[in-house]
């Protein structure tokens, strides 16, 4: 058996201190506190439950800082994803499965255990399927098989260009499926998981753009798990929806599909408060990507409302631009502030801590996304992060406020160690395969730019 003590731990229950955890086949099997620690346990300041990251493209964090130069037209979410298509025509399955694994290692490092692998590079550079329809998705298995992140797989859906089942163009020949070939596809998707502890299969359709809500309807049966879309991200989103069907994008999908607690809806930015309040009553979780819509100019959800009328939320890294749970905490809080010009605005009553609630929240309803585990719990996974008592933003610092040096005051990764399944893959904020992940990374960005 291996044994953690902690000073203080965020359990399921709540916080505790002198936190004895035991661990044996990758699970928790014994949890006490207010104990001595034994001489067997490993000693540490505080412990918290690996956050979930309910978003990743990881396919994109090969072009990460690729597109921070101005264009002669000015530049926008639309002008990124032409760039995207560009970076994708060039890969190939094995710098897809290199690209991955590295950031699971940075998501690992920053305290991220488990991800929602919003996964729509399904094809080769012409269009065609693979032998296997699904080697990417088994490429995205491989990855986080080997850097042992638990993963969440969610194969999208994307068969039309635009509202009202428009023709894809040429950039987009690598995502497009109909309704057979995806169900083909989530069979090897199926398989391709069935060798890693306590994966998930979802699925995704890709927008309300890229689906209709007949195909919709059709692909629903195909699993159990969870169900992830984006919607109204944009504000051209919201403009070409209203042209097409005469409704906004997040009414049109609480009026047409089934969205209920299985259902994360991928960044939700625009909504009138109507919407914010039939949203949060649906169940569904909103998947808030901080950094990257801050880097794409997305705009800012409204988070205090949503969360008054009982919403949950949790957080993703999205396009991956920069791997970081702190601060797409952080952000989240400070686009608020910003927004409201007013400060611990996420807190939601007086005398809470900001820190703790965002990681609570987060957590929660990250969980709740991606079928993740209970947290801290007897019989849940192992899935275990320690924060860095030696960062100068940490010292002394215990439960709650702890959580509020990590998210607000490290300017630098405060994470010291990371266990998954009780396996500690993070030391000293190092993944223990780092070097030979970024080794293959470099080797799969040489044969793209060549």
């Amino acid at each position: 058996m291996t044994r953690l003590w902690f000073e203080s731990a965020y359990l399921a229950t709540g916080w505790a201190s002198d936190v004895s955890v035991g661990i044996e086949d990758g699970a928790i099997v014994s949890l006490t506190h207010d104990t001595a620690p034994t001489a067997d346990a490993e000693r540490h300041a505080v412990g918290l439950p690996g956050l979930p990251n309910l978003h990743s493209h990881a396919f994109q964090r090969a072009f990460a800082g690729n597109t921070e130069v101005r264009g002669p037209t000015g530049d926008s979410f639309w002008t990124w994803r032409e760039a995207m298509y560009r970076a994708v025509d060039r890969m190939d399955p094995e710098d897809v499965e290199a690209i991955a694994a590295l950031a699971y290692v940075e998501m690992l490092e920053a305290g991220f255990t488990r991800v929602g692998e919003f996964h729509y590079l399904h094809h080769g550079r012409d269009g065609t399927p693979y032998a296997d329809i699904g080697e990417l998705s088994a490429r995205i298995a491989a990855a986080a098989g080997a850097t042992g992140i638990a993963l969440t797989l969610l194969p999208v859906f994307y068969a039309h260009g635009g509202f009202g089942a428009q023709v894809p163009n040429h950039g987009q020949r690598r995502f497009i499926n109909d309704v057979e070939s995806f169900g083909r596809l989530m069979e090897s998707a199926r398989r391709a998981l069935a060798s890693l502890p306590d994966a998930v299969l979802g699925l995704a359709p890709h927008s309300l753009r890229a689906a209709t809500t007949g195909e919709i309807a059709a692909i629903l049966p195909l699993t159990a798990g969870p169900i992830h879309i984006h919607v109204a991200e944009q504000v051209k989103e919201v403009e070409d929806c209203l042209a097409w069907s005469g409704r906004r994008p997040v009414e049109y999908l609480l009026d047409e599909a089934p969205v209920d607690g299985r259902w994360c809806l991928i960044h939700a930015t625009h909504m009138t408060p109507d919407e914010t309040r039939r949203m949060a009553k649906s169940g569904a979780v909103a998947g808030l990507c901080p950094i990257t819509e801050a880097n794409l100019g997305d705009g800012i959800f409204p988070a205090p409302a949503f969360v008054e009328a009982g919403g949950a939320y949790g957080v993703g890294s999205d396009s991956n631009v920069r791997i970081d749970a702190a601060e797409e905490l952080r952000l989240l809080e400070y686009s608020q502030r910003l927004a409201h010009r007013a400060r611990n605005v996420l807190a939601m009553s007086e005398g809470r801590s900001t820190g703790a609630a965002l990681f609570a929240a987060a957590f929660k309803g990250g969980a709740q996304a991606l079928d993740g585990g209970p947290g801290l719990a007897v019989g849940a996974p192992a899935d275990i992060v320690s924060l860095d008592a030696r960062h100068p933003s940490l010292e002394g610092r215990q439960r709650a406020a702890a959580l509020d040096g990590w998210i607000f005051a490290t300017a630098q990764n405060g994470i010291d160690c990371v266990w998954r399944r009780g396996v500690k893959l993070v030391e000293a904020g190092r993944h223990r395969d780092r070097d030979a992940v970024r080794q293959r990374f470099r080797a799969a960005l040489a044969r793209i730019a060549s």
